[in-house]
């Protein structure tokens, strides 16, 4: 008897890939379809592309049973704000949809609207509905969230060309223990600052931890991948490890040409010095580079594994 292929075996991205390989084609008005951050799709009149992002937040897997449920609800929009500024865009629209038990307390879902509320006055978001539906699991928070990118500053993932350098913005790892992974706030000022003075070649968020993302926007580029894993920026007591593959980071991972760098580095300390922005690798011909778990384990975060 055949056992079945479980979640777990396949891992994250190779259940994406299957379940994408099962849609009809994008066409038309669709820019990108699945694999990037946001999906874009072309406006309607003003120029700009729309971008499209949905994202949740599950109880017991991005935050804890008992948290303070007004910091779940910031997390549950900038989670989403987060990629529409790795794509270079603004966010614009949000529908919220929550999926809870009969007995949860009306108090728990009152604090996470509270804070869903703080991040859409913060970031000009404007929530226009959604859903709420009885569950006998955990509670999960999903945001579908629209934004708009100029074309001309749009920066997708698969950009990248051999010989670019990657840098990331902030510190990397120990998210969860830090609390920061609850805190943190989308890199949309810098992100929307760098693509009007610095254009990237490439770009995304990093959720996963730089040693799953970081593949990910080398494989889309169609290159390889070398990490500078001593230069990585970690928060205090971070090991090299915990810098790669903690997750929850919600920095900015980037790819410049080289001859960028330099000016990069000095006018970006000027417009935010409170924000690291540190070289960490360099983008490689297709086939070379860095295989992190020949140096240690180093897997990110998998929903499946």
């Amino acid at each position: 008897m055949d056992v079945p292929l479980t979640l777990a075996a396949l891992g994250e991205d190779a259940l994406v890939e299957r379940l994408v390989g099962l849609l009809p084609v994008a066409g038309g008005a669709v820019v990108e379809g699945p694999g990037d951050d946001c999906a874009i799709v072309e406006g309607a009149s003003s120029g700009d592309w729309s971008l499209l992002k949905a994202d949740a937040v599950v109880e017991g897997v991005h935050f804890v049973p008992g948290e303070n449920m007004a910091r779940v609800g910031w997390k549950a929009l900038c989670r989403a704000i987060s990629d529409v500024a790795a794509m270079g865009g603004l966010p614009l629209h949000a529908l919220v949809s929550v999926t809870a038990a009969p007995e949860t307390p009306w108090t728990q879902l009152r604090d996470l609207y509270r804070g869903l509320a703080k991040a859409a006055r913060t970031y000009e978001v404007a929530v226009v509905g959604g859903e709420t539906t009885h569950s006998n699991g955990p509670l999960v928070c999903s945001v579908f969230l629209t934004g708009r990118v100029e074309p001309g500053r749009c920066v997708r993932r698969s950009g990248g060309r051999p010989g670019d350098v990657l840098l990331v913005t902030g510190r990397l790892g120990g998210s969860f223990q830090s609390g920061h992974h609850l805190d943190f706030k989308p890199r949309l000022a810098e992100a929307r600052w760098l693509t009007a003075h610095f254009l990237p070649t490439a770009m995304m968020d990093l959720s996963d931890g730089l040693s799953k993302d970081g593949p990910r926007l080398a494989r889309a580029s169609g290159c390889g991948l070398e990490l500078e894993l001593e230069a990585l920026p970690r928060r205090r007591g971070c090991s090299v490890e915990a810098a790669c593959a903690d997750g929850e980071d919600f920095e900015m991972l980037l790819a410049v040409c080289p001859d960028r760098v330099e000016g990069l580095l000095a006018d970006w300390k000027r417009a935010f010095p409170r924000v690291p922005l540190t070289r960490v690798g360099r983008l490689l011909e297709a086939g070379e580079g860095l295989r992190p778990r020949a140096t240690f384990n180093l897997r990110g975060y998998d929903h499946f594994q």
